[in-house]
């Protein structure tokens, strides 16, 4: 008899999704990874329609995970670490409000824990912490080639 996991799910924008993606991915606890469009208007996005700005969507992942395994809070610091919370709309050389960063939440007690720990987390910063917490809405699933992106290819950047 299979082992029913019960999992919880996490969203996390922090710049270019596969990127993101590659590093919630090798975390033990993590049942799948999806990346994605949210925090928008448009319905069921494309690649074009987000990179365009008009959208009001950004690159996230979507994560589920084993709360037994790995806790929302020990997520979240990976979050702060993989990336530069303190630039607006952009990461790197990746530019636009599609790279904002953002955390996008499913429950109360994930609004809470995003809350402190941005309060925790801006200690270490000079300038202020421009990470949006939003209720999470509707996640729409990119397109096939960018998921798991540099698995299928070998790529260490995602600058090509």
């Amino acid at each position: 008899m299979e082992k029913i996991v019960k999992t919880n799910v996490a969203i996390f924008a922090a710049g270019c999704f596969w990127h993101v993606e590659e590093i919630f991915s090798k975390i033990p606890g993590i049942v799948n990874t999806e990346a994605g469009y949210t925090g928008g208007v448009t319905e069921a996005p494309s690649y074009e329609q987000v990179s365009s700005g008009r959208t009001g969507r950004t690159e996230a992942i979507q994560i589920m995970f084993d709360p037994k395994k790995v806790t929302y809070e020990e997520l979240l610091n990976v979050f702060w670490k993989l990336h530069d919370p303190t630039t607006p709309d952009r990461q790197g050389a990746d530019i636009g409000t599609n790279y904002r960063s953002a955390i996008f939440y499913n429950s109360l007690a994930q609004k809470k824990a995003a809350e402190k720990s941005k309060l925790m987390i801006q200690k270490k910063y000079d300038k202020p912490i421009v990470t949006e917490i939003s209720k999470a809405g509707k996640f729409y699933p990119a397109e096939e080639y960018h998921q798991k992106y540099f698995e299928k290819h070998n790529e260490l950047s995602c600058r090509i």
